[in-house]
């Protein structure tokens, strides 16, 4: 019995010693944070990219239980570099966002596609997706609405 007890506090001591060690990839190091394509950094702003929508709320209107429904929200990079989107975060699994994944020329639009599947829910819904680009503020919000309706 006394080597079961051994065992499991070995084994609770070597679980316990790795779950304290971070990885190194994960640390924020002073090369992110001088970065002048970061939103957090000292840059000035007329020099960064910066993300126009011509619409931030779409608004489905009704639609039937079960469809899936899409929009196209139209951006430009009204700034004075590159436009990067690192990432569009949705509020719901059932939200999904399309970006593109290239730089975004000063001047140049591109879309975000964004696609509510209503199966399974009913009612009102609203709907967000953030995304994140390297732009101050970092982050902007698009929303989608709309009435899901029985069959």
């Amino acid at each position: 019995m006394k080597t079961v007890s051994q065992i499991i506090l070995i084994f609770s001591i070597a679980v316990f010693i790795s779950c304290s060690q971070t990885n190194k990839k994960d640390k924020i190091t002073p090369d992110l944070i001088k970065n002048p394509n970061s939103a957090s950094s000292g840059a000035k702003k007329e020099k960064l990219p910066e993300l126009t929508f011509k619409t931030t709320i779409h608004d489905f209107g009704n639609i039937i239980e079960g469809s899936k429904v899409s929009f196209s929200f139209k951006f430009t990079n009204t700034g004075k570099a590159d436009l990067v989107i690192s990432n569009c975060i949705p509020s719901c699994g059932c939200t999904v966002p399309d970006f593109p994944k290239k730089p975004i020329k000063p001047g140049e639009s591109g879309y975000i596609d964004v696609t509510f599947d209503s199966k399974g829910r009913s009612g009102t819904f609203n709907k967000d997706v953030t995304v994140y680009a390297n732009t101050i503020p970092n982050s902007t919000v698009i929303y989608i609405k709309g009435n899901i309706t029985n069959r």
